[in-house]
C-alpha cells in the first residue's frame, strides 16, 4: 500500500479546512434585500464575539501549552506575541491612511476600507498558525502510517474546519453590510482561509526551523485580532440607539466559537 507524500497529505487536510471558511463565507448569499441597521450591528457584534473566543481558546491557550511543553514560561510568548501582534495592527492601522492614491482624499482610505482591511488580514493571520498546526499534524500521520495518529489529525482537521465555518461567515457578513457586493464580500471571506494550505505545505518542508516560533505566530495572531475587535468591531455595533443588539451578537458569536473550540479542540 502506498503512503502519500507528506506535504500532499497536508494539502488534503487544510484543503478542508479551506473549503468550511469558504463555505462560511457563502452565507452571504442568503441574505437578500437592504439589511437593517439592527442586523449590521448584530453581525458586527457577533464578528467581534468569534474573534475574541478564537484568540483565546484557539490561539492563547496553544501557545501557552507548546510554550510549557518546551521548558519556556507559558506567559512569555503569550504575552510578548499578543503585544507584537497588537503594535502590528496599529502600525497597519496608522500607515493605511496614506496608501490611497486618489488625490481628491489626501487623508487616505475610506473608513470603509480600512475596516475591511484590517479585518480581512486579522483573521487571515488567525488562520495561518492553524493551517500550520493541521499540515504538521497529516504530515506526521502520512509518515508514521499509524491509523491512531491519522485519527488524531482528522479529528483536528474537522475541529478546526467547523471552528472556521462561523469566521468565514464572520468575515463576509460585516463586509456586506460595509457596501461590498456579495460576491466581493464572499472572496473575500474565502480568500482569508486560502492561507491554511498554503501554510501547512510550507511547515512541512519548514518543521523543523518554524517549531519553536510557533507559541509567538499563535499569540501575535491573537493581539492582532483582538485589536481589530477593540478598535473597529466593537464600536461599530454599539452605534445607534440600540446597542444591547450589538451586544447580544457579541455574546451570542463568543458563545459559539467558544463551544466549538472546547468540544472540539
Amino acid at each position: 500500500m502506498s503512503v502519500m507524500h507528506p506535504a500532499l497529505s497536508a494539502l488534503a487536510g487544510t484543503g478542508f479546512t479551506c473549503l468550511m471558511t469558504a463555505l462560511g463565507a457563502a452565507m452571504v448569499f442568503f441574505f437578500r434585500g437592504e439589511v437593517k441597521a439592527a442586523f449590521q450591528q448584530a453581525f458586527l457584534g457577533f464578528a467581534a464575539g468569534v474573534m475574541i473566543a478564537a484568540s483565546v481558546w484557539s490561539l492563547l491557550m496553544p501557545a501557552i501549552e507548546m510554550a510549557e511543553e518546551r521548558g519556556t514560561p507559558g506567559w512569555l510568548p503569550a504575552a510578548g506575541g499578543f503585544l507584537i501582534g497588537a503594535v502590528f495592527l496599529q502600525s497597519l492601522d496608522r500607515l493605511l491612511p496614506h496608501l490611497h492614491p486618489g488625490s481628491d482624499q489626501p487623508e487616505g482610505l475610506p473608513a470603509r476600507l480600512r475596516r475591511t482591511t484590517m479585518l480581512v488580514f486579522a483573521v487571515t493571520l488567525h488562520n495561518l498558525p492553524e493551517g500550520m498546526a493541521v499540515g504538521l499534524s497529516f504530515a506526521l500521520a502520512a509518515q508514521d502510517g499509524e491509523a491512531s495518529t491519522l485519527a488524531g489529525a482528522l479529528a483536528l482537521a474537522i475541529g478546526i474546519g467547523l471552528q472556521n465555518f462561523p469566521e468565514g461567515a464572520a468575515i463576509s457578513l460585516p463586509l456586506r453590510q460595509e457596501g461590498l457586493t456579495r460576491t466581493r464580500s464572499f472572496v473575500y471571506g474565502a480568500l482569508s482561509g486560502v492561507v491554511e494550505p498554503i501554510g501547512g505545505v510550507l511547515t512541512v518542508f519548514l518543521a523543523g526551523s518554524i517549531a519553536p516560533l510557533m507559541p509567538w505566530l499563535l499569540a501575535f495572531a491573537a493581539g492582532a485580532m483582538i485589536y481589530v475587535v477593540v478598535e473597529e468591531l466593537i464600536p461599530e455595533a454599539q452605534l445607534g440607539e440600540h446597542s444591547h443588539v450589538g451586544t447580544a451578537g457579541v455574546l451570542i458569536g463568543f458563545v459559539v466559537m467558544m463551544v466549538l473550540d472546547v468540544a472540539l479542540g
